[in-house]
């Protein structure tokens, strides 16, 4: 008897498609280049995104209000490249998968750091700034701690963050997963989604659809500039109304 016979047999529990949903990676290539769909995404904000997804049914693709960012950001696009850690009073082996896993970052990515709640410790500091923006990663969103805040100024490396403080993360905490899914507040970000970052937050949009969202939010941009020039003009509420428009 096969293995799935047995399962079906006994009446075991089936999770096969609950995990291929939940860590099933969408292997989607686009229509256009992924440069040319960052770049496109990045004339756009966050706010035009997010209400196309609301189209697209999908509600809770912003990342909890408590994350914000270092700096007035215009918008950033990259690909998602996950990282979970949790406190934890260990420190062998940490350097060691760290290393593996600044290894395998590459560019165009926007690392999504899970801390697993962690209120005491930093992930992010002045070193792997420097070491992710050598290899050309676009932005780095941790739900924790950030320190050596002058150095990442200085280097003008984007960066979305939960708090700060001078504590370092060596003997507070361990990095446990990398490239794998994540789930921050609402948000399920699985690696290669889309992510979005600017003034008002960090948005992801699943790689799946990510094209559809893109042309949808061009066009929405549009109509706005369309809206935007009838308020200018002084028309009335009513006549922009009747002529599609909202506010």
């Amino acid at each position: 008897m096969s293995v799935d016979q047995y399962k079906k047999e006994v009446g075991l529990m089936n999770l096969d498609k609950l995990i291929e949903s939940r860590e099933g990676i969408a292997d989607v290539r686009f229509p256009i280049t992924e440069k040319e769909l960052l770049l496109r995404f990045e004339q756009l904000y966050t706010g035009a995104v997010n209400d196309v997804l609301r189209e697209f049914c999908l509600l809770n693709q912003a990342l909890p209000g408590h994350i914000v960012p270092l700096r007035e950001y215009r918008t950033i696009a990259g690909f998602a490249f996950t990282v979970k850690s949790a406190p934890n009073a260990m420190v062998s082996g940490e350097m060691e998968f760290r290393t593996q896993m600044l290894d395998q970052m590459h560019e165009d990515s926007f690392v999504l750091w899970d801390t697993t709640n962690d209120t005491k410790a930093t992930l992010w500091g002045g070193v792997m700034t420097a070491t992710a923006k050598s290899k050309g990663v676009k932005a780095a969103c941790i739900d924790g701690g950030i320190r050596d805040t002058h150095q990442i100024l200085e280097a003008d490396f984007p960066v979305f963050y939960k708090y700060r403080i001078s504590n370092g993360s060596l003997g507070r905490c361990l990095i446990t997963h990398f490239q794998v899914t994540l789930q921050i507040g609402d948000v399920t970000i699985k690696p290669g989604d889309v992510v979005l970052g600017d003034i008002d937050g960090v948005l992801v949009v699943p790689r799946d659809m990510a094209y559809e969202v893109l042309m949808r939010a061009e066009e929405i941009i549009e109509n706005e500039k369309m809206i935007f020039g009838w308020v200018q003009e002084g028309q009335s509420i009513q006549e922009i109304t009747e002529k599609g428009g909202y506010f």
